[in-house]
């Protein structure tokens, strides 16, 4: 048997300037395409966080970011898993690095994400065994991070042209680095066009982690 799943997802309210899809409907959407789960990359960015929510009281609005998982969670089911991830960027940039693995009680723990680059992010991230990837690198606009400080690329983004996931691919292979898909789901007419397909389930972001790290899986993509 084998498992489709999602890597890279927006919801209208984690992702409130830019996404427009209700969590449920997402949760059906992908059911509905045969998904076996979704991993929820919300923006923790200055399009979620605008700089006097990032500089004055992160904490305050971290239940409006984590809010949408738990909606979506509840339409989890045995053949369906929801889990937790996020798409971060910092000021005064537009990299985006897809984080896996997070834990929602460190990440209240934490103080203002935004205000690290790569380099401190990188090292904070690894303190916790969770894996950065940067998100889509060659869309216009963006700017490889150090290699060093990656476990991996996107190196297929369902909302950017082929030319330049071709050479996602190609760099993440020139420097070493893990791959994945994802179909940066916005809105409906973006579903289901990246993702991944796996022998074996995956139930939470632990098995999530064991998964992207072998590389044991197909990439979806819809070209």
């Amino acid at each position: 048997m084998k498992y489709k799943y999602e890597l890279h997802t927006h919801t209208k309210y984690g992702s409130r300037q830019c996404g427009r899809t209700e969590p449920k409907d997402i949760a059906r959407m992908y059911k509905e395409k045969g998904y076996s789960g979704i991993v929820l990359t919300d923006h923790y960015s200055p399009l979620t966080f605008d700089l006097l929510h990032g500089l004055f009281n992160p904490k305050k609005f971290i239940d409006c970011y984590i809010n949408p998982y738990y909606e979506m969670k509840k339409y989890e089911d045995d053949n369906f898993s929801v889990m937790f991830g996020m798409e971060l960027r910092h000021y005064a940039t537009a990299n985006d690095y897809l984080i896996y693995g997070v834990d929602e009680k460190w990440l209240r723990e934490q103080g203002n994400l935004l205000a690290l680059w790569e380099k401190d992010m990188s090292k904070l991230m690894h303190s916790q065994g969770y894996l950065v990837y940067q998100a889509h690198p060659f869309r216009p606009g963006i700017r490889r991070c150090n290699p060093e400080y990656l476990d991996g690329v996107e190196i297929y983004n369902g909302k950017t042209d082929r030319d330049s996931n071709e050479k996602a691919e190609a760099w993440a292979k020139q420097n070493g680095k893990l791959m994945v898909s994802g179909s940066d789901f916005h809105v409906p007419k973006q579903l289901a066009r990246g993702g991944i397909i796996t022998d074996k389930p995956i139930r939470n972001n632990a098995d999530l982690l064991d998964t992207l790290k072998s590389m044991n899986f197909e990439f979806i993509k819809t070209y």
